[in-house]
Formats: structure tokens, sequence, C-alpha cells
């Protein structure tokens, strides 16, 4: 059991890596080193030899292994990343870097992600060594850089350069997972991530005749693009379920007492009610524009247009995603991957699926744990190139009206002191005997 120490170490370390501004602003804009080193100190101080590994000065990864007792067992992977997204002070109640802690909640960027997730692995692990407790399979802790952009400085460069550091590693448990869903009828689910949509993020370019903006142009680049993008925007993606998504349906039906209807998806995500946001960005494909860049004056028609759109696809569901860009851009526009990602899918009939959901319903009986498929993705993808199978599992324990899911890369992002808590002590449950 983890004990007050770990309890007051969640909180402390929760706060101090939120002081360390790792902001990834993209392009290589991001010094994780700092956190990196604050990490390692923590494991050394639980008796551990952590190693610190770059591709890029200041882009800085932590990487240790823990024994476990039985040798034979193959080894689990608990990651976390340092990297946070941006935040813009003056939109929020406190400093995003402050790392207050007020009313028994901690504040600032990182708080849900993902540094709360790095404080308990730190808290559990140093528990550990004061109570001479070991695993029973050898764990690795990895702490990474750049997960928040392209992985290559972090995930990337250590699944590629660095594969012996995770040697035995067959699973692995990371971010978003496990936390406190209110359906807002009294219940509280607990949805445990057994997959990722794979990332495929777009560039549009749409090419024309440049000319005077005065004059009859068949050949306008922006009108080109913006036909295509419209179509995209506006592009209806058929149902694909995945054994994940089709058990998280079944699940939350039984728990509302529906009948699992998947031919009619959609009328069944209505009966869900709330419990519907847990799935219902994961039953098709999508491809969102975000960004646009055309021109450089207002009456000079360009020569070329460029678009961006956010791209998502489920586990087997690369090739339609593709097809399908290539009719919705036509013949004026072509596109291509600017990063590109493979989904994930992890099966809910493991044993380690089963040490997660119990370790969560001994902690919160009152709880019903389902399996659920990421919308996004994390450094679980990168980590798959090794074999490593990925779950979301970093448990919290919310009270309602507190939205998890939207503080994520949201403005007065925060965590509870009772949620960490919460965690720590799921967290050392499910890993003692994962």
């Amino acid at each position: 059991m983890a004990d007050q120490q770990a309890l007051d170490e969640v909180v402390r370390f929760t706060s101090d890596l939120i002081r360390i501004d790792t902001t990834n602003r993209g392009g290589g804009d991001c010094q994780e080193r700092p956190a990196a080193e604050y990490a390692a100190e923590q494991l050394a101080g639980a008796g551990l030899q952590p190693l610190m590994l770059e591709r890029t000065k200041g882009r800085t990864n932590v990487v240790a292994r823990i024994e476990g007792t039985d040798p034979s067992a193959d080894a689990l992977l608990v990651h976390g990343h340092l990297d946070v997204v941006p935040a813009e002070a003056a939109d929020w109640s406190v400093h995003p870097f402050s790392g207050e802690v007020r009313d028994g909640v901690v504040w600032g960027r990182g708080a849900v992600d993902m540094k709360n997730m790095d404080a308990m692995i730190l808290a559990v692990v140093r528990a550990w060594a004061r109570q001479g407790v070991r695993p029973r399979r050898d764990l690795v802790i990895a702490f990474t850089a750049d997960e928040e952009a392209s992985a290559e400085d972090g995930s990337g460069f250590l699944a590629d350069e660095h594969p012996e550091l995770f040697e035995g590693c067959t699973e692995g448990v990371s971010e978003s997972g496990a936390f406190t869903f209110h359906d807002g009828a009294g219940r509280q689910i607990y949805p445990i991530a057994a997959g990722e949509r794979g990332t495929g993020w777009l560039k549009l370019t749409a090419r024309g005749r440049a000319g005077h903006g005065s004059k009859v142009n068949k050949e306008n680049a922006v009108t080109r693009l913006a036909a295509a993008v419209t179509r995209i925007g506006e592009h209806e993606w058929p149902l694909r379920l995945t054994p994940t998504v089709r058990a998280a349906l079944a699940e939350l039906a039984a728990l509302y007492g529906i009948e699992t209807d998947l031919t009619d998806v959609d009328r069944l995500l209505e009966k869900l009610g709330p419990a519907a946001q847990l799935v219902e960005a994961t039953v098709r494909n999508s491809a969102n524009p975000t960004m646009l860049e055309a021109g450089y004056k207002l009456n000079v028609i360009p020569g070329e247009a460029v678009a961006y759109v956010d791209g998502r696809y489920l586990p087997g569901g690369e090739d339609e995603f593709r097809a399908t860009l290539d009719l919705l851009t036509g013949p004026d526009v072509d596109w291509e991957f600017s990063h590109r990602e493979v989904a994930l899918q992890a099966p809910v009939d493991s044993p380690t699926y089963s040490r997660m959901r119990t370790a969560v319903e001994e902690f919160a009986p009152e709880g019903h744990v389902v399996p659920y498929c990421m919308s996004g993705g994390t450094d679980a993808k990168q980590f798959s190139r090794l074999g490593i199978t990925g779950y979301g599992f970093a448990p919290l324990k919310l009270p309602e009206g507190f939205d998890y899911q939207a503080l994520f890369h949201g403005v007065d992002e925060r965590v509870p002191v009772e949620a960490l808590h919460f965690g720590v002590r799921v967290l050392d449950r499910f890993l003692r005997t994962a």
C-alpha cells in the first residue's frame, strides 16, 4: 500500500514538474532536459540507475529498469512524456507554470497531460524503495521528450536507436485511461484504453494560374483548395467497428440495460446519453481541416494554396482513409502525410487488462470499468515498433462536474489532490502484481 510519504510526494512532484516549463511548440522548439534531470534525480533517490538519452541537445529522455521477482515473466513498460502544449498565461485563472496548490487542487499546464502520471510513477517507485518492494515482472520506466509533436526526439528515438533498453517488454501502460467519467445519472465509469486511432496529419496543395485579382481565372488555386477542404469537412465517414469499440459498446449497453444493436450504432449511441462520448469519436475515421495558407496580396491570385488536415483512422482503416482522401481532394489538389503513425489495438481479455480492472475496482468499488479506444494517439505508437502492446492507464478519481477530457490542452488545466492520491494507490496496486 502506498504510504503517506508517497501521497505527499505525488502532489509535490506534480507541482514541481509543472513549474519546469517544457512547452513544445513543434519544430524542435522545446527543452525537456530540466524536467528529465528532475525525474532522474528522483529515480536515483530510489536506488535506480537512470539513463539520460538525447537525439537532439536538450531533448532529453530518461529510462530506468526495476528488476522483478519472476525472471521468466515478460517485462512491462511504464511511460510518460515530459513535454506539454503551449499555454497563454493571459487566458488562465492562475499562471500556467505556477504549479499552485489551492483548495485541494494542483493547477498548471501538464496537470492532466501528463505530469500527474509522471509524478505518480515517481512516487510509487520511491515508496517501493522505502518498503523493499519488488514487482513481479521487470518494469522499464521511461520519461520521454517530444510526445506533443512528432516524437522523433522522444519515443521514436528510443524505439529506433535504443531498443535494447526495452528488452523483454511485451506490454506498456501510459496516459489517458482509468479516470472517472460521470454520466450525469449517478454512475461512475472508468474507461481503460485498449486502442488508439492512427494519426494521419495531411498537407493539401492546390496549384493554379497566378494572376490579377480583377481578371477571370478558371484555374484559381484558392478556389480549388477551398472546394477540396469543404468536401473533406463535410464528408460523412462510414461506420467501422473494431473489436475494442465493439467491446466498449457491449459493456456500456449492458451497464444501461440496453440491447447491443450494432446494426444501428448511431441510435445505440443516442440511447447511451453522455456515456456515448467515450465511443462516438472512434466508430469512424475522421478528417478535420485545421489550417489554411494562401496568397500574399489581396489583388493577386496566388499560384498555390495550402491546407492542413488532422486525419485519424481506426485499426484496419488506413487503406479506406487513403482512398477516400484521393476522391475528396480530386484531380486539382495533391495531398501527402506531414506526419503519420499507426493505429493500435490491445486485447481486452488479457491478464494485464484484468489486473488493471481489479486495481481500479479495489479503490473505486462503486465504479464500472469499461474498455475504450482513444480518438487520438500517444507514445504507445512508437513503442509498438518494438512489439509492445499499449494500454492507457493513468488512474484518477475525479469529482462530478470535473471535465477531465476538456482540460487536455485546455485553459485552467488542473487536477485534484485526492485524484492524485487515488492514482498512486491504484498504480501501486496494479504494478506490484502486473
